[in-house]
Parts: C-alpha cells; sequence; structure tokens
C-alpha cells in the first residue's frame, strides 16, 4: 500500500517546511520523501537531535535543504528561515543570486557584497563559487571540481590552483566568523552556507 502525503500538504502549497525527525507516528525522511515528489519547490529544514553525518547525510538525500541539530538557538533558526525566505525571493529574479542574509552574489553580473560591502572577485572564483552555492552542503571532490572548472578555451585548472583559489575565496567570505567553505580532508570541500565557527 503507497503511503500518501498528509491532506494539508496536498491541498496547500508551502514554501517551507520545519520538520523533525522523530515523529510520533513515522519518521521525517519519509515524509519529506512524500513532501518533494508533491511539492518540489517547497523547501524543507530538519530539526533533529540527530547529530551524526550519516543522518545528515540521509536528510539531504530525502530532499532536505538545510538541517538543524538541537539544541539550537530561536535567532539561529529564525536566520536561517531568513537566509531561505531571501533564496525564494531571488528564484523567481534569477537563478543565479545567492543571498543569506550577509553574503550576497550575484553570479549573472558578476558582482558580490559581504555584509553590504563590495567584495572583488575573480571570474574563476564566481566560477568555484557558483558551483557549490548550486550544490549545497554536498560534498564535492577534488576530482569533480578541477573537471568543472575546466573552461571552454581549456586552460587547465590544477590541484595548487585550486588550493590556492580556494584558500582565496575563503580569505574574502570568511573574513567575520563563518564557515562557508568546509575542508572533507582527503576528498574534497562541502557548502555550509555561512555557519558560524
Amino acid at each position: 500500500m503507497q503511503v500518501q502525503p498528509p491532506s494539508k500538504l496536498v491541498r496547500t502549497e508551502y514554501d517551507l517546511v520545519l520538520l523533525d525527525v522523530n515523529l510520533p507516528d513515522g519518521n521525517g525522511y519519509d515524509l519529506c520523501r512524500l513532501i518533494k515528489p508533491e511539492s518540489p519547490d517547497t523547501l524543507v529544514i530538519f530539526l533533529t537531535a540527530n547529530d551524526q553525518e550519516s543522518d545528515q547525510i540521509k536528510g539531504y538525500e530525502a530532499g532536505a535543504v538545510d538541517y538543524i541539530t538541537k539544541p539550537f538557538s530561536i535567532g539561529a533558526l529564525l536566520r536561517k528561515i531568513r537566509a531561505m525566505f531571501a533564496m525564494l525571493e531571488h528564484r523567481g529574479v534569477t537563478k543565479d543570486f545567492y543571498d543569506d542574509g550577509r553574503l550576497s552574489v550575484d553570479f549573472s553580473q558578476q558582482s558580490a557584497w559581504l555584509n553590504g560591502k563590495p567584495l572583488t572577485l575573480s571570474p574563476m572564483e564566481y566560477k568555484m563559487l557558483s558551483l557549490f552555492c548550486k550544490n549545497p552542503k554536498q560534498i564535492l571532490t577534488r576530482q569533480r571540481l578541477l573537471e568543472r572548472l575546466w573552461d571552454a578555451e581549456e586552460n587547465y585548472v590544477d590541484e595548487h590552483t585550486l588550493t590556492t583559489s580556494i584558500s582565496r575565496i575563503r580569505g574574502k567570505i570568511e573574513a567575520e566568523g563563518d564557515n562557508y567553505i568546509k575542508t572533507i580532508y582527503g576528498t574534497g570541500y562541502q557548502w555550509m552556507g555561512g555557519e558560524r565557527k
């Protein structure tokens, strides 16, 4: 027998759903898998006491855009929600825009700001940031990044250039204690979206 999503989720379109992993009558992962096919544009944020990396990966694979572990402050939760609504606003304007309330990047215009102050980024840095922003929380291997950054003119991007570019981007966007790019040692990098260190 196929499980159906709750009737309220079918009748009403929601922009954002806050979903606990441990529910009285099931689990949030299964509910998220029911929500996403019916409402692919609905953003899902998991709230959970499970802080294992495997649990987080399971949440992202189910279709969530973020995963907040308990205990958390209401202020941190509200900031995440504001960032999600900012993303929704820009989704209709341009698909090439990132904004989390502190860092704003317009990829189509190649312009960026941190806390309202303009940032100077190279074309390679914009291209790299775009890859990260379009794959939030996903681990991008060094090999995948190198393959994706190889440009139309076949200008070769080597390991050293990749490491240097990541370091330069971090220096520009993580200056105020925000964690945007996490190093996954021996594998690659993961876009964290400005979590506080």
